[in-house]
């Protein structure tokens, strides 16, 4: 509402760049805003309300973002669950966080792997109702490049087509308003130590913090083209592919597939297309091309490339030295950041 509200409605928000070369798509902030207002207001229609948690297994289609916005307007608290966790990992979240409705999408495709995510929602929540804990909605997008919606397992009276049903609402939806202490998501820890545990984080200090990090950590101008390469299931997708960019009226790119697909050059190939500036990934992605070579970096142009970031484990001496030299031509700052869930 604040960027449309400074003139900013027609800027793109969201570049959206799917798995297969030549598959894209684009959100400006007033297409945005349409979409989280329809879904929001879907929210409301089926009873969630300020304080209702909401659990969200989808893969990286712009549904993902608009999901978690959406909550957020109405004082939902979302729960992402990474869409490459199983069953039982998600059985578990529900568990605990007992959610009004389930959002996720049939299939998804990585690579050239097709994910049936719609399955693995049916078996944890078959799993959650065995333990006394029943979702009565599961809103599913049909994402009918990986799997026709004909071919879809359906469970009448639960499950909705995303596609059927929001066109139907309306396109603005009145805001919320909360507290600054007030939880705006849960997010589970991987549960190394056992069961997961949901880390809650509240709306007003959250904002504040991922609105200035990304400002200032990464020397944001209004005319970057920001890309950090985390799924919205980790900490980082929340901050840096959501929250922190949208806050401060940038464009970034939502990626569905993988670095690796069709080659091991797919991100440069993404970077030259989109003239992305801003470019934050993990020292694991940035190891793994190392080790397929310069040539599938070097043939492609990365002159927009201005700033260069670097999150998850601090990274080691010879991928910092390799992303400086070969990926940002020695010539683009590293802005070195970890964190945790926490």
């Amino acid at each position: 509402d604040a960027n449309i509200a400074a003139g900013n409605g027609d800027k793109i928000a969201i570049y959206w760049e799917g798995n297969e070369l030549g598959v894209d798509a684009t959100l400006t902030y007033n297409q945005l805003l349409e979409k989280v207002c329809q879904l929001a207001n879907y929210l409301k229609g089926i009873g969630v309300r300020k304080g209702d948690a909401v659990v969200i297994y989808l893969p990286m289609l712009m549904e993902l973002p608009i999901a978690m916005l959406a909550c957020a307007r109405i004082g939902a608290v979302h729960s992402v669950v990474f869409a490459g966790f199983s069953s039982e990992s998600l059985s578990q979240r529900i568990m605990d966080c007992k959610p009004k409705v389930v959002l996720t999408c049939n299939a998804v495709k990585r690579g050239p792997k097709v994910i049936h995510l719609k399955d693995i929602v049916d078996a944890a929540l078959s799993d959650c109702a065995k333990n006394g804990t029943v979702v009565d909605v599961c809103l599913t997008y049909g994402n009918e490049s990986a799997l026709k919606k004909e071919s879809t397992k359906w469970v009448d009276g639960r499950d909705i087509w995303w596609q059927d049903i929001l066109p139907k609402y309306p396109t603005s939806c009145d805001v919320e308003w909360v507290d600054a202490e007030d939880p705006l998501f849960l997010l589970y820890t991987s549960g190394s130590t056992g069961k997961p545990k949901g880390v809650l984080h509240t709306t007003g200090g959250y904002m504040v913090y991922t609105a200035t990090t990304f400002k200032y950590a990464f020397d944001y101008k209004p005319s970057d083209v920001y890309w950090c390469t985390a799924d919205c299931g980790w900490i980082t997708g929340h901050s840096y592919v959501t929250y922190g960019p949208l806050l401060n009226g940038a464009s970034t790119v939502v990626f569905e597939g993988a670095p690796n697909y069709p080659d091991s050059g797919r991100c440069w190939d993404i970077v030259d297309k989109y003239k992305v500036s801003i470019f934050y990934t993990a020292p694991t992605l940035v190891r793994s091309l190392m080790r397929e070579g310069d040539e599938l970096v070097t043939r492609y142009s990365r002159k927009s490339l201005r700033v260069l970031g670097s999150v998850g484990e601090p990274i080691n001496p010879s991928a910092w030295r390799w992303f400086f030299n070969v990926i940002g031509d020695s010539r683009c700052p590293i802005s070195d950041t970890w964190w945790q869930t926490e």
